[in-house]
C-alpha cells in the first residue's frame, strides 16, 4: 500500500513534502521562542515551494 503511494506521487515529491513539513515545525518552533517576524518569513517559504512545485508539474501546451 505505501509502495503504490509513493510510486503514484513519487520519491522525489516525497521528499519535497517532507521539506515542506519541517519548514512548518521550524517555523511553529520559532514563533513559539518569540521570533514572530523570523516565523512568518520562514513560514512563508512552505507555500512558496508548493507553489513552484505546482508550477513545475503543469502540463505544456
Amino acid at each position: 500500500m505505501f509502495r503504490n503511494f509513493i510510486r503514484e506521487i513519487g520519491p522525489m515529491n516525497i521528499v519535497m513534502l517532507l521539506v515542506v513539513f519541517s519548514i512548518i515545525i521550524v517555523a511553529e518552533y520559532t514563533f513559539l521562542q518569540g521570533e514572530k517576524l523570523e516565523a512568518i518569513f520562514i513560514g512563508l517559504w512552505a507555500p512558496t515551494i508548493l507553489g513552484f512545485m505546482n508550477y513545475l508539474k503543469r502540463p505544456r501546451s
